[in-house]
């Protein structure tokens, strides 16, 4: 079975309300190989997912740093943002989602993650602004359509109130 495969499986049988045992199972892969981007991605993941956000962040940075591409690259600065802001560093947080989003335009996914580490950093109107900006982007029915202007103009307004000092910095 080649080592995709392996993490392929390890993850399909995965529990998130128990990640223990994923994480077990990651142990001797990532021992096996310790510079493998995908492994040290997904070893983050699991522990992530088990709560352990200062473990895992230690294997998104080392993941980056390995030469994630494509999805994985995508999908680890989802994961990894998320994790600064849950440990209370929404800079950086804020640094690694306009990083990701100037390589990845086309995922609203991580627009979405950025709008939660905006509201969490004290930026509610820049959050709410970003949401706004999303759902023109991405969001393709005649109401949006039709309504584009006044929701990019809404958006724009609510972001210069944020500028304007009404949203609470931390």
């Amino acid at each position: 079975m080649s080592l995709d495969d392996e993490l392929d499986r390890i993850f399909a049988a995965r529990d998130r309300n128990n990640m223990q045992p994923t994480i077990d199972a990651m142990l001797p892969l990532y021992a096996s190989n310790p510079d493998n981007a995908r492994v040290l991605y997904e070893a983050g993941g699991a522990y992530d997912t088990g709560g352990q956000e200062e473990v895992a962040r230690g294997f998104y940075e080392r993941a980056l740093a390995a030469g994630l591409e494509g999805d994985l690259l995508r999908r680890c600065y989802v994961q990894y943002g998320s994790t600064l802001r849950n440990v209370g560093e929404y800079e950086k947080s804020l640094d690694v989602f306009a990083t990701a989003r100037n390589t990845f335009p086309e995922s609203p996914a991580l627009g979405i993650f950025e709008a939660i580490t905006l509201h969490a950093a004290g930026q509610p109107d820049a959050a709410v602004a970003a949401l706004l900006d999303l759902l023109v982007d991405f969001v393709r029915t005649s109401d949006i359509e039709r309504y584009k202007p006044a929701i990019s103009g809404n958006a724009a307004y609510i972001r210069s109130l944020g500028r304007n000092g009404s949203d609470v910095s931390t």
